[in-house]
């Protein structure tokens, strides 16, 4: 995937199983997200690099580039900056995971073969940061998707800083480092439980004293990243495989208790019941190194 420069603009070639439509409808999806903006085919968003916030505006061209351009003073003026705003997007978009072989196998899977058909060229979004993606999977845990995004835009506008741009604000997600230094009456304002609140703050406090880093976690096997997840207080296993499908990219992560997943699993099948657990083990059985992939589409059936 060859990526240069034109002008102040950054050009990223994109794989073929890209579609514009399917990720931009995806990103869409729920009003009260905060952490980006799309509008008229055009994604809006900050990407931090070092110390340094750049607003930056994506656009794709043909479902075959994506043009990066920038808003406000900050430039990318060193090539370390390009390169690392670059990777940002191609971990956001998993534009270096070659999806084809996923396609195959749905073309045959009772379960894959109607959402790969209907969403074709949608990547697993990922969220990149790694203390993100931790808040988001405890914010999300046993409340419906849109009070998660309601408790997320609560904190990022509580504790994140902005960017401002033609009467706008563009959020920054908080860093780990200011989390760490409060306390959960600090968090009162945000109608999250207290137990969320000291979660938040411990997961803040393990980034800080280097204890639970990105890089640490993805050189370990699968199996050793999930266990390590797992013994942080407010990691259970769904929120570990939520992080180590969507930040982590484990292809075999496999939130196997997911309500969305067993609600798919449900209406696809036509079933008057949830589906068991081994019930979603058999079915699940030729997904193998694509549960990840597999996951995200029947989650997308959903809504």
């Amino acid at each position: 995937m060859i990526t240069h420069n034109i002008q102040e603009e950054l050009v990223i070639t994109l794989p073929k199983e890209f579609d514009m439509k399917a990720n931009f409808d995806y990103l869409t999806r729920e009003k009260n997200e905060c952490m980006y903006e799309v509008d008229n085919d055009l994604l809006t968003r900050v990407i931090v690099i070092g110390d340094t916030g750049f607003l930056v505006q994506l656009r794709v061209i043909a479902n075959q580039e994506m043009v990066v351009g920038f808003l406000g003073d900050a430039r990318p003026t060193k090539d370390w900056q390009r390169q690392e705003i670059v990777q940002y997007i191609r971990a956001w978009f998993d534009l270096d995971n070659d999806i084809a072989p996923f396609y195959e196998l749905a073309q045959t899977d009772s379960l894959l073969k109607t959402p790969v058909k209907n969403f074709y060229g949608l990547r697993l979004l990922g969220i990149p940061d790694l203390f993100e993606a931790l808040c988001w999977g405890v914010l999300g845990q046993q409340i419906n998707l849109a009070f998660a995004y309601t408790l997320k835009k609560q904190f990022v506008e509580a504790f994140g800083d902005c960017i401002e741009w033609g009467g706008k604000k563009y959020w920054i997600f908080p860093t780990y480092e200011r989390i760490a230094q409060l306390t959960p009456s600090d968090l009162s304002s945000i109608k999250m439980t207290v137990k969320k609140s000291e979660y938040i703050i411990g997961i803040a406090k393990l980034m800080v004293s280097g204890e639970v880093s990105k890089e640490k976690l993805m050189n370990m096997r699968f199996d050793e990243a999930e266990k390590n997840l797992i013994q942080i207080r407010g990691i259970g296993p769904w929120t570990a495989n939520y992080v180590l499908m969507r930040c982590l990219r484990f292809p075999t992560a496999f939130p196997i208790d997911d309500v969305g997943l067993i609600n798919a699993i449900k209406d696809s099948c036509h079933m008057d019941r949830k589906p068991t657990k081994d019930e979603i083990l058999k079915l699940s059985s030729p997904w193998n190194n694509w549960q990840s992939y597999a996951t995200f589409y029947l989650w997308r059936v959903l809504y």
